[in-house]
């Protein structure tokens, strides 16, 4: 794990909050898995699935009812994340605001990680 003893290691705006409550409520999830896998054009891709149990290697965060789990090799990737949820005209759906991110594609779909050197750098300051 890479978290900072009293500190999430992501955090969620009230929007999102409210979001993942209402998809935990919907069908009786425990909360939502986040994590990143190899895909799209700039290399990673966030993944977000429902939970219906919580791992044990999970990094678990709540926040005002809202339960996110971040699966164990995604957690130095996401430390420091703000997860939001946006709603506009064309779209709705989560962003993820990660200072992690070193580069996005243009459709913002996948995301480039700054090297595993600076990320482990950044944690430990």
């Amino acid at each position: 794990m890479f978290g900072i003893p009293g500190k999430n290691a992501v955090t969620m705006t009230d929007a999102a909050i409210k979001q993942i409550v209402k998809l935990m409520i919907k069908d009786g999830h425990q909360g939502l898995r986040i994590g990143v896998k190899k895909g799209g054009c700039a290399g990673m891709e966030y993944t977000m699935e429902y939970a219906s149990e919580i791992d044990p290697h999970d990094e678990v965060i709540e926040q005002d009812g809202a339960r996110v789990m971040i699966a164990p090799m995604a957690q130095m990737f996401l430390f420091g994340t703000e997860i939001d949820y946006e709603i506009s005209l064309l779209e709705s759906g989560f962003k993820f605001n990660n200072p992690n991110v070193a580069d996005a594609c243009g459709c913002g779909e996948s995301i480039t990680f700054k090297d595993v050197s600076e990320l482990t750098a950044d944690v430990k300051s």
